[in-house]
């Protein structure tokens, strides 16, 4: 039971799993989510005090500060592997560490207004850019040197979208549990 707990408190609203025959209309409602995100996640933490942004949102795992500026971080990644598959043939992209660097400083310290900002921005040129994609865009990758393999644009759209929904609930469910 208590590792089921925690499977449920890790992944709230489960794994990312992929479908290569998606519909167009499901791309669409992926792209929606993340052009709502920035004004989700602000929603989301806005009103939280200093205490509560260093409030882990599970144990063990990053504190709400932390999963703030992880989103841009990753968001930030995601933007550059998409211009990665437009622009050149399969490309392998190069892994980022996620845990290290959400154990930086200034992930663990910085005001989340910054990575706010940087989520209103990314996620505008972000939907610009998919917003205005061809169908054939749509199946264009890259390759993760790990063990993610090849990945469409496509594909990446919907885990990105996954990604914001994940650790907005996170978030969501934490306050819930605090009451807050």
């Amino acid at each position: 039971m208590e590792n089921e707990a925690l499977e449920t408190l890790r992944y709230p609203i489960g794994h990312f799993r992929y479908d290569p025959e998606v519909s167009g209309k499901t791309v669409e409602g992926w792209i929606a989510i993340l052009e709502e995100l920035p004004t989700v996640l602000e929603q989301l933490v806005q009103p939280l005090t200093q205490e509560q942004l260093e409030t882990p949102y599970r144990p063990g795992g990053w504190t709400v500060r932390q999963l703030v500026h992880h989103i841009a971080d990753s968001h930030h990644h995601s933007y550059t592997r998409f211009k990665w598959a437009l622009t050149e043939e399969e490309p392998v992209i190069k892994a980022y560490e996620e845990k290290n660097w959400s154990g930086l400083f200034d992930a663990k310290k910085a005001p989340i207004e910054l990575s706010l900002a940087y989520l209103k921005a990314l996620h505008a040129k972000l939907v610009f850019l998919l917003k205005g994609l061809q169908a054939e865009d749509f199946e264009r990758s890259y390759i993760h040197p790990e063990d993610h393999g090849k990945i469409s644009v496509k594909e990446n759209i919907g885990k990105y979208a996954w990604h914001s929904r994940h650790h907005c609930a996170h978030i969501q469910r934490l306050l819930e549990r605090k009451g807050w």
